[in-house]
């Protein structure tokens, strides 16, 4: 694997419009598909949103090593990164991008130095907070276990190659396309620590 970028946040802080802008404007690189053991959403389908295993499926394939990471999380559910979605990415002549929890993210690293970590930084938990209530999905208890786990991964943003901070995300856009193409052109090596103030 010649290299691999993974971004991590809590929700609310645009991450997905990045990693989504990301793959339009750079066409080798490669969403990573993850694997889980919850039953789809409406308007979710299996090898595109995610890979949809019953519990039982999921379990034999950690028993097999089939996962480059995986754990346990809300209520049971469990979610985890297939070797053969890497693999699959790589025989493709891509860059694999990830969507990851901040432990998926470190958990990687540890296999994989030359995996280039992003934490995307909301501009204070206030700002997260009104994004998170201007979603109107979320309810009030959801909204403060959200805002708890965000405090906690927030916590971990140091051990991450690059802070993004994401207060405007027409800016946010511009920096993080400039830090990926340096990535992906070897101007910008992992565990260089370039933080964001």
């Amino acid at each position: 694997m010649d290299s691999i970028i993974i971004f991590s946040a809590p929700s609310g802080t645009g991450k997905t419009t990045i990693i989504n802008n990301l793959l339009k404007k750079f066409p080798n690189l490669e969403f990573s598909i993850s694997a889980t053991s919850r039953t789809p959403r409406e308007n979710e389908a299996d090898g595109i949103n995610y890979y949809f295993l019953s519990q039982n499926e999921f379990k034999s394939k950690i028993t097999d090593g089939e996962f480059l990471e995986w754990e346990e999380v809300y209520g049971g559910t469990m979610y985890g990164t297939l070797l053969s979605e890497i693999d699959r990415i790589c025989k493709a002549g891509k860059v694999a991008l990830f969507d990851l929890d901040v432990q998926g993210a470190l958990n990687v690293k540890k296999r994989f130095k030359n995996a280039f970590l992003i934490f995307v930084l909301p501009p204070s938990m206030e700002a997260l907070q009104d994004r998170l209530e201007k979603r109107s999905s979320e309810t009030l208890e959801t909204i403060e276990v959200r805002l708890n786990k965000a405090k906690e991964e927030i916590m971990h943003a140091t051990k991450f190659d690059y802070i993004l901070l994401n207060d405007d995300i027409d800016e946010a856009l511009i920096e993080v396309q400039d830090i990926i193409s340096d990535f992906l052109e070897k101007k910008l090596v992992p565990n260089t620590f370039r933080i964001v103030d």
